[in-house]
């Protein structure tokens, strides 16, 4: 069975079962004939990436189309050369912190942002009407841009609220672990440009990830514990294509992947007012934040795209995931944590305390999830039941469904690539959150 899959998020599989070279000619032709005019190309540093990004370029110049080539960058590099060079679109060569076997095209539209829904129909239409190439003297140029990622850094640090003077002489010591992705290539640098002191770890540019890439906190033990070894001021770990940022306290302890949004939400809100968009599955810390700030709280259904659409529409000055994804319209559309760093960086500073010290100052919730495997049922039945069973309740069914209730949430959504029902809750304590999640467990079951 295939694992390619395809969604508004991109095309995606294991490289040799499902990603295969004739899957990329078919689908990079089609964004071809959508797009037109110039496109951006970037990818992370996963071992694959070298031969994805030569038929990527190769059939994009096949299809006449001129290609602007920016290296092993993190993907919200590419939204950013997109966005400001006016670029047609863009291609991120990328499966985020999927393992190492696995490789993605993003897929950009022309202003730099991952396709609306409407987008990605339009060019999905063309798949099958996509296999005409130009002659020989209409074939693409390529230019190779090695400004790229410098760029990004001279953006991220001349942001607005962010005081790099004042940054460098505070001198903090840094924990990075980039897990040998893309980060290794941008953070140390622009870590250094804040005057920090880097410690690195997993930081070579091999393109192999020696751990599971997803910076959960079950994954970063090793990483953990050398920021206890070498007594830093935080630690700072990206994805493989460093749009997720998760910090550590000083404590060699999990700041929380929601907190990463969370105080950015705060520190942002005491520079501006306005409206806040995150995701359906982002915590309600955000919402208790806003309310401190006379600001309100809009929410979307989960991914990126859909949250930039929200942003978009309520003219968000802030806004992003609970996955540790920040989007700062300010500089670009799109999950960066370049932007996340500088914000926390800046953040840390003005507070003149600990990480652990700022998280203790946010709203405490606590989420567990599960997955149910569903087998042959209708997840819309199933979901559709619950909706029937609740809606006397504060429900929202943009996104399956969740249900807000006064000490605590629950969202259920149906997963478009297997049989099963995912299920989060938050609630004030770990332990309220376990008996909850087990509760909804079983109603599921």
């Amino acid at each position: 069975m295939s694992t390619l899959m395809v969604s508004v998020s991109g095309i995606r599989g294991i490289i040799g079962d499902g990603l295969d070279p004739n899957t990329l000619v078919k689908y990079v032709s089609a964004y071809a004939d959508y797009c037109g005019g110039t496109i951006v190309v970037g990818r992370d540093a996963r071992i694959t990436g070298n031969m994805v990004y030569h038929i990527v370029i190769g059939t994009l110049m096949a299809k006449g189309v001129d290609v602007i080539d920016i290296g092993i960058t993190p993907t919200p590099t590419v939204l950013l050369t997109v966005n400001k060079i006016g670029a047609s679109g863009g291609i991120a060569i990328s499966a985020s912190h999927n393992p190492n076997e696995w490789n993605a095209l993003k897929l950009l539209n022309g202003k730099g942002e991952f396709m609306f829904p409407k987008e990605h129909k339009e060019y999905i239409s063309l798949l099958n009407k996509a296999d005409n190439y130009v002659s020989w003297e209409k074939v693409g140029k390529l230019t190779i841009d090695n400004s790229a990622l410098q760029k990004h850094i001279d953006a991220v640090v001349n942001m607005k609220y962010i005081n790099v003077k004042e940054i460098r002489e505070r001198k903090f010591k840094v924990l990075l672990d980039c897990v040998n992705g893309a980060g290794v290539y941008v953070m140390p640098k622009l870590l250094e440009t804040f005057g920090c002191k880097v410690i690195k770890h997993d930081c070579e540019k091999t393109g192999i990830f020696t751990r599971k890439p997803e910076p959960l906190p079950e994954n970063l033990t090793a990483t953990m514990n050398t920021v206890k070894k070498e007594d830093v001021d935080l630690g700072i770990v990206v994805d493989p294509d460093v749009d997720r940022l998760v910090l550590i306290t000083e404590k060699g302890e999990p700041f929380g992947e929601e907190n990463t949004i969370a105080q950015a939400v705060k520190f942002v809100l005491g520079k501006e007012k306005g409206n806040v968009a995150v995701n359906l599955s982002t915590t309600r810390a955000i919402d208790d934040i806003a309310k401190e700030n006379g600001c309100m709280v809009f929410r979307s259904p989960v991914g990126e795209a859909n949250v930039v659409k929200k942003m978009k529409e309520v003219d968000a000055v802030i806004g992003g995931e609970g996955s540790g994804g920040v989007i700062f319209p300010a500089l670009h559309y799109g999950r960066d944590a370049l932007v996340g760093t500088a914000i926390v960086l800046q953040h840390l500073l003005e507070f003149g305390n600990t990480l652990s010290k700022l998280k203790e100052k946010l709203p405490e919730y606590h989420i567990a999830k599960t997955t149910v495997k569903i087998g042959d049922k209708n997840p819309d039945e199933i979901i559709n039941s619950l909706k029937e069973k609740y809606k006397s309740e504060n429900i929202n069914t943009d996104d399956g469904l969740r249900i807000d209730f006064p000490d605590h949430w629950v969202h259920f959504r149906k997963s478009n690539t297997e049989p099963i029902i995912r299920c989060i809750v938050e609630a004030k304590t770990e332990d309220k959150a376990n008996s909850l999640i087990d509760f909804y467990y079983a109603e599921l079951k």
